[in-house]
């Protein structure tokens, strides 16, 4: 099977070639990624725990789903693709913010990506791709920075960048709408 490639990206979020996954990990390569925020009518947030047996952050928590876009692939579909790949079911997207970061892991590789977060709403129970989590849950979004403060080493890495990112851009969103 052929490795999956990843789009190279400038700092302007500009194709500027592929690579095979590994290699762009292995060198610290910017390139374009996704992550998904699913969140039910209660504003919980599903989170998944990565599947023990990955190839980095073997069961940590994590948003609902990440992954990279493919050549020719927008935003949208690739965070359905694999939402539907992970957690057995699609819903509709919205893009959201984006911001790059880098994140060194114990195994030599690094994250160094230009993140779309991609979110959606979904109420029912995720059927999971026991490949690619080990479980699931909802939590309420103050509840996930309280655990996070209290328990970081539970978490992946760029959960932790992303959800900080985030948790401010819901709190700005929500003081412009009540302004």
């Amino acid at each position: 099977m052929k490795e999956e490639q990843v789009i190279l990206v400038n700092e302007n979020d500009e194709q500027i070639g592929l690579m095979p996954k590994m290699e762009a990990h292995e060198k610290a390569v910017l390139h374009r990624a996704f992550s998904v925020f699913i969140f039910n009518d209660k504003n919980e947030l599903m989170l998944q725990q990565r599947a023990l047996d990955k190839y980095h952050s073997p069961g940590l928590w994590t948003n609902t789903c990440c992954s990279h876009q493919r050549d020719g692939e927008t935003n949208i579909e690739a965070g359905k693709r694999r939402l539907q790949e992970e957690m057995g079911f699609v819903t509709e997207l919205e893009e959201s913010i984006s911001f790059m970061y880098k994140a060194p892991f114990d195994n030599g590789l690094t994250e160094h990506e230009y993140d779309h977060v991609l979110l959606g709403n979904y109420n029912n129970e995720p059927i999971i791709n026991i490949d690619e989590v080990a479980s699931w849950k909802w939590m309420p979004l103050k509840d996930v920075k309280t655990d996070i403060s209290e328990n970081p080493e539970v978490y992946t890495e760029w959960f932790k960048v992303i959800f900080d990112k985030f948790y401010e851009h819901i709190n700005v969103a929500t003081n412009e709408s009540n302004s």
